[in-house]
């Protein structure tokens, strides 16, 4: 049985697709760009401040699902420059901690509404 994700917490979807779709212990969230759901706008400013806004947008999905950041166990980074590694690592390393899912980071030629980086993620709930 699929249960569809959706919440005013997280920018809507931009195209014909879920923010997310639970399937039993299982989540798969859409990846999520930098768009402030408040207003729809893309967040401008560094690439920090666009990874905080879209693993926000991550987070809030994963709430709305029941799910939260310490049931991720793969996370996808997507990219249009290698350079910005570091970077988006610090950020994605305040919100993930300890818990280390597993990871690819992945440059693009381009993403949607040109932006600079699109986060997906998995989860599982134990014991469910």
């Amino acid at each position: 049985m699929k249960r569809f994700i959706e919440t005013d917490k997280a920018p809507k979807a931009i195209g014909p697709y879920s923010q997310a779709v639970v399937v039993g212990n299982m989540m798969f969230v859409s990846g999520q760009i930098p768009i402030d759901p408040e207003n729809g706008d893309l967040v401008q400013g560094t690439i920090e401040e666009k990874t905080e806004r879209v693993l926000e947008n991550l987070k809030a999905i994963l709430e709305a699902g029941g799910f939260s950041l310490k049931d991720v166990v793969k996370v996808t980074v997507f990219t249009t420059s290698m350079d910005y590694f570091q970077r988006v690592n610090e950020v994605y390393s305040r919100y993930f901690g300890d818990h280390r899912p597993a990871r690819s980071f992945v440059a693009v030629a381009q993403l949607p509404r040109n932006v600079e980086i699109e986060i997906e993620a998995i989860a599982v709930k134990e014991g469910e």
